[in-house]
């Protein structure tokens, strides 16, 4: 689609037609960022977004993966300070 740039002040910007708004997710605050193929528009999402779905949807706890199942090295007894 051809887009014409628009004088806002001293910038320039596009209309989006609401059915491209619509097919992107696009909201009232968007995120914009540079490529080298140009600039990217993407939907604002806050920070963290989905981890709190993809936390419920990993694998259950591994005890392995965890640091109670390491046993105790020479830092433990010798460079740890409290």
């Amino acid at each position: 689609m051809r887009l014409e740039l628009t004088r806002i002040g001293n910038s320039r910007g596009i209309r989006i037609p609401k059915p491209l708004i619509a097919q992107c997710g696009l909201g009232d605050v968007v995120e914009v960022r540079v490529t080298s193929e140009g600039l990217v528009v993407t939907p604002h999402r806050a920070p963290r977004h989905g981890w709190k779905q993809a936390f419920a949807e990993s694998s259950p706890r591994i005890p392995e993966m965890l640091l109670e199942g390491i046993p105790p090295n020479a830092f433990d007894s010798e460079d740890w300070k409290w």
